[in-house]
């Protein structure tokens, strides 16, 4: 699994890294983009964003499993990735969590808050309140797709919202999974520093961060 940096023997991974890929970190990323940057040749030729993926983040997939044992990880981070999930499919993203974190390891996530985003809602009295709400909670479009190309990027882009929590859903749902000690979180405030490599307070800002234990 090459030279990835230890603490208590165990692993860090991260999946749905985007570009954010810290060297003591296993980085994992599912988009198609970074599938096609990596075909010799051809791959040089485009990338979706004005930055390529970095060198040492790896395709994986987080419904399928990861290429990592189990029990073998002491730290587990993803960033607004579990919303862009179907709730069906939360359950396999958290059942492969939960078993390749060694007992006592710590899973940390952040989401948007749907809470927040309700509140605001609620006290908003413009009458374009409706449409702050659905494009702040990435539940709504301004326009859909036209057109082949615009097509097959939004299918494959995965950037819409499928499921959204607040604090109350998600810390039953980790119940669910088994874990423990589930408490909101704030950006650096975990007791492992070794999560302030990966995290981005700017990610934390009005959204929903949560940690918690095998």
């Amino acid at each position: 699994m090459g030279q990835v940096l230890r603490k208590f023997g165990g692993l860090y991974v991260q999946f749905g890294c985007g570009l954010c890929a810290p060297s003591g970190w296993m980085n994992f990323e599912s988009s198609p983009t970074l599938r096609f940057e990596r075909i010799p040749v051809l791959g040089k030729l485009y990338s979706k964003n004005a930055m390529r993926f970095p060198a040492n983040v790896r395709y994986g997939d987080i419904l399928i499993g990861l290429p990592v044992a189990d029990a073998s990880c002491s730290g587990i981070y993803c960033s607004h990735v579990l919303e862009h999930l179907a709730l069906e499919d939360i359950d396999a993203a958290l059942t492969n969590t939960y078993r390749y974190l060694v007992t006592g390891g710590i899973f940390r996530l952040v989401v948007p808050d749907l809470g927040e985003l309700v509140r605001c809602y609620v006290s908003d009295n413009a009458d374009t309140a409706s449409h702050r709400f659905l494009e702040a909670s990435g539940l709504g479009r301004r326009r859909r797709p036209r057109g082949l190309f615009e097509f097959i990027r939004d299918w494959f882009g995965n950037s819409a919202h499928l499921w959204m929590w607040d604090e109350r859903s998600m810390a039953a749902k980790l119940r669910q999974h088994g874990f423990l000690e589930i408490r909101r979180a704030v950006f650096g405030d975990s007791e492992d520093p070794r999560f302030r490599e990966v995290e981005d307070k700017d990610r934390f800002e009005g959204c929903l961060a949560m940690q918690c234990r095998k």
